[in-house]
């Protein structure tokens, strides 16, 4: 698999040769920076860990340059930056024995540049050589320009695909903005109790980003507590921590669905609800 970036690198932990790494995947993430595949794709990473037919890789696709940095790092370079943030990556890929993890080295510009066709040809290149049963992204109403971009970017991507060998899930999950305000007949509910010191190591190994000034450890963590309990309000708790994620599976059915129009209809139904509630009691 060729890939456009001088320093774009296929990772694979455990050392297999990195075509037979890549293949045997069966979740895989897409995501903007590194540090977002841990805290939006910890189910996936949770439902693969340890087992042998289940195999969890992950997709980095800009390079790290822009991050927020203070402390230790007030002084880094964007190039030194890069490095730590790649060897930050590694190690949760070790972690959370990943079959492969894939870093794009894209910048950010790119990224966000829609005529840049070289940053959609490398995901689905990825993509045609994982082929995977689930895909999880950024989601559509996420605030972060590059993560927009980046769940753009990977629907272009899916839709080069066959329909044949299209992932049978994409999920498009939070970070920067919460996603409880999903109606809950349309909120893909993502329950990942039972293994907090594995999501705990994974977060804690971004230094340059929990030192550099973004608690990302705790916020990740007390979000998916939050989602658990904040989920019902007449029940009593039936999950220790949740991530909640859109379902775009609707665009890989369907070439002809625009994702603006897919937002729009999740807006449309918060809209309604809210609009609804306070009809009701005014």
């Amino acid at each position: 698999m060729k890939l456009h970036m001088p320093n774009a690198e296929i990772f694979v932990p455990d050392g297999a040769p990195a075509a037979d790494a890549l293949a045997r995947t069966t979740h895989l993430c897409l995501a903007a920076h590194q540090d977002d595949i841990e805290i939006m794709a910890f189910h996936g990473i949770r439902e693969c860990f340890g087992l042998l037919d289940r195999h969890f890789s992950g997709v980095t696709v800009t390079d790290g340059a822009g991050s927020p940095r203070d402390g230790l790092y007030g002084r880094y370079t964007d190039e030194q930056m890069k490095t730590v943030r790649r060897e930050e990556q590694k190690k949760a890929a070790r972690i959370g024995e990943y079959a492969a993890h894939v870093f794009l080295d894209f910048s950010s510009a790119a990224v966000k540049d829609g005529a840049n066709a070289a940053v959609v040809d490398d995901l689905a290149a990825v993509l045609d050589a994982t082929r995977p049963e689930v895909v999880y992204t950024h989601n559509l109403a996420d605030k972060h320009d590059t993560h927009v971009a980046v769940a753009l970017r990977t629907i272009a991507a899916i839709r080069r695909l066959p329909a044949a060998v299209r992932p049978l899930r994409l999920v498009g999950c939070e970070v920067w903005r919460g996603l409880d305000w999903l109606d809950d007949a349309h909120k893909v509910v993502l329950d990942v109790s039972g293994r907090d010191a594995l999501a705990a190591a994974l977060i804690g190994v971004f230094d340059s980003q929990i030192i550099g000034g973004k608690r990302y450890d705790l916020a990740t963590m007390g979000r998916r507590r939050a989602n658990a309990t904040y989920y019902a309000s007449h029940g009593v708790d039936t999950t220790e921590s949740v991530t909640y994620a859109m379902d775009l599976t609707p665009l890989v059915k369907d070439d002809s669905l625009e994702p603006a129009a897919l937002a729009r209809e999740h807006l449309a139904r918060f809209q309604r609800d809210v609009d609804g509630r306070l009809a009701k009691f005014a």
